[in-house]
């Protein structure tokens, strides 16, 4: 099947009380001299969720055999809103078009990649944004924002293009909400009415997908 990816939201209700996050992969070899060495093995992270924990009713439990029968299981990709990391702006927080610097002007180039970076004095780390929630983006270039006939924003890919080339050394800033694409890691759903009624939840792990 070519289509690999659908444009479809998890079921929202559910991924609001799932578990997961970033994971990386670091090597770790101790020495002969007590010390240790570490090596990146990953350049980026890549977020893991089960999905079992925000089942909490036989409707959400419906929902989401739907959802994983139309996406085939593992096969195709969808939409997951991270339940925590889902803006350009911290928890509790409005978006605003200033929150994220994502380029500097050069009198030529239009298009622009969305990112977010995490980070402090010490070291950051710039992560690409390739799913943003349709209507939810804002634009600034050298400090004003922009108007929303001012640049559109591919949906599918992250890319925002502006109508006019930001001017030399011009910051182009940029505000937005956004999804993380993910599939289902696993191909079966085992559901047990009996042990769901007594609590148990079904494991059911959604992955990250890389580009």
């Amino acid at each position: 099947m070519a289509e690999a990816f659908h444009e479809v939201r998890f079921p929202l209700r559910v991924s609001l009380s799932t578990s997961g996050g970033p994971g990386r992969r670091t090597d770790i070899v101790n020495l002969s001299n007590g010390r240790e060495s570490r090596n990146q093995r990953w350049a980026d992270s890549r977020r893991s969720y089960d999905a079992g924990s925000g089942v909490k009713s036989l409707a959400d439990l419906y929902a989401v055999l739907a959802f994983f029968e139309a996406r085939r299981g593992r096969l195709i990709g969808f939409r997951f809103r991270d339940p925590l990391d889902y803006a350009s702006a911290p928890p509790g927080q409005a978006v605003t078009a200033f929150d994220a610097v994502i380029g500097t002007g050069d009198g030529v180039e239009t298009a622009f990649q969305l990112t977010k970076t995490y980070g402090d004095a010490a070291g950051n780390w710039v992560r690409t944004i390739a799913k943003p929630v349709a209507g939810s983006v804002k634009l600034a270039v050298g400090g004003v924002a922009l108007a929303a006939d001012g640049f559109h924003c591919d949906q599918t890919t992250g890319i925002v293009t502006l109508s006019a080339a930001p001017a030399a050394g011009a910051l182009v800033q940029a505000g937005f909400e956004f999804d993380v694409p993910v599939r289902f890691d696993s191909d079966t759903i085992e559901v047990n009415l009996e042990a769901f009624n007594a609590g148990s939840i079904p494991s059911i792990p959604l992955i990250e997908i890389r580009a």
